[in-house]
């Protein structure tokens, strides 16, 4: 069943273990504004309340996924505001909001129906698994449309995707990235056509959902941590991850495979 958080422009559903949560101002191609992301750590709360969700789907009502802020407010915003009130909404609405969704205690996924500009971009970015219809494209419109730097984690997403040549191009000159060629460089996971997204995202969730959340969620923070560990202390990570999740999962792994069986995990989440 499909229920509306409280300011009424985020849907949430639970079905089968799979919650999707759709940023719903079509109107505006989606664009955040506080209520939004208000909505959206509202839906992000449920999930982690809800035991039986396995992994989240995050998309846009109507032809686009997020356009980004919403310029309407920020052109209300004074120049003589000082840093307090200039990032109020940042601090208040939206950082937290891309927080609770990176440490999600079970996969994410995006599913990228249009336009993901500005924010909209960082927030596709920052699902573990991105998934863009081929006529969608992703731009960072900050630096040279609004004099800003990219955030929303755009900074740290970017390079650590598609590396610092191209993380600089896209951030300095706001070029648009088709959904194919964001999936060359690495940005995404998978460009599909228009009419194969539903498939390719069902395909996706019918794995993560019968995963193992603590191992998922494990092997977000080991890829995530690797960038500045070392080899040797990357080994370490791995066997502290390792000695939980092999008491845990392994019997089951190797039992299943022995009978050529899709494994069946529990569904318990790890520590936060």
């Amino acid at each position: 069943m499909t229920t509306n958080m409280p300011n009424g422009v985020v849907h949430y559903n639970q079905d089968d273990g799979v919650a999707t949560i759709t940023l719903n101002r079509p109107e505006s191609l989606n664009s955040m504004s506080d209520e939004l992301m208000q909505d959206l750590s509202s839906a992000l709360d449920r999930v982690r309340e809800d035991e039986a969700v396995r992994v989240v789907v995050i998309t846009g009502e109507g032809r686009g996924f997020c356009s980004g802020a919403d310029l309407n407010n920020a052109a209300e915003q004074p120049e003589q505001a000082d840093a307090n009130e200039a990032t109020a909404s940042m601090g208040d609405f939206f950082n937290p909001a891309l927080a609770a969704l990176h440490n999600c205690p079970v996969p994410t996924v995006a599913r990228v129906n249009g336009v993901a500009a500005g924010g909209g971009m960082g927030l596709a970015l920052a699902c573990d698994v991105t998934i863009a219809v081929r006529s969608s494209f992703f731009v960072a419109t900050f630096g040279p449309r609004l004099g800003i730097v990219p955030d929303l984690g755009s900074t740290w997403s970017l390079p650590r995707r598609a590396g610092r040549s191209r993380a600089m191009g896209m951030a300095m000159l706001g070029d648009r990235i088709s959904a194919e060629q964001a999936a060359d460089w690495g940005l995404i996971w998978k460009c599909v056509d228009d009419d194969q997204l539903d498939a390719e995202v069902a395909a996706a969730t019918d794995i993560l959902k019968r995963t193992s959340p603590d191992a998922m969620v494990r092997i977000r923070q080991s890829i995530d941590g690797a960038s500045t560990s070392s080899f040797v202390d990357q080994l370490a990570v791995e066997m502290e991850h390792q000695s939980v999740l092999i008491p845990r999962n392994m019997a089951e792994g190797a039992q299943a495979f022995l009978e050529k069986r899709d494994p069946q995990f529990d569904g318990r989440r790890g520590e936060n």
